[in-house]
């Protein structure tokens, strides 16, 4: 079973270009958000890990762009966690405009769980493992 939190975002002015389309790097910001949020929906603080030691730096990054977003649209940012985390965190998106079906833009990042004092790779603490589990069994 699946995990998905949607998280609203209305389009600022300044996440746009001179033509009124949201500038395309900023999906990449409405991808932290709404995965942070993720966390935070699940118990998980994202500043609580850091406080244990534990970044979880991007190792990698797709976006496709389906269909422009523009000023003032409120748009879904739907985060979508397949597996439960283990040393890395595979995450899907998908952004439409709320209340719409047609994807605007679709993508997916990896994270990695890191040990900030041996600046290694490890795996994902109890407690987002715990978290996890509980929402992707039911």
């Amino acid at each position: 079973m699946a995990y998905t939190y949607t998280h609203p975002h209305r389009v600022r002015y300044r996440e746009c270009d001179p033509m009124g389309v949201v500038y395309h790097t900023h999906y990449l910001d409405f991808f932290e958000v709404g995965r942070t949020e993720a966390l935070r929906d699940v118990g998980i603080r994202y500043r609580d890990l850091e406080d244990e030691g534990i970044i979880m730096p991007v190792v990698e990054v797709e976006v496709q762009y389906h269909g422009p977003a523009h000023y003032d649209d409120l748009l879904r940012v739907d985060v979508h966690f397949e597996h439960p985390p283990t040393v890395r965190v595979p995450i899907d998106y998908t952004v439409r405009r709320d209340g719409e079906d047609e994807v605007l833009v679709s993508g997916h990042t990896t994270l990695c769980f890191m040990d900030t004092a041996r600046r290694r790779p490890t795996q994902a603490p109890a407690a987002v493992r715990d978290a996890f589990a509980a929402v992707l069994d039911g």
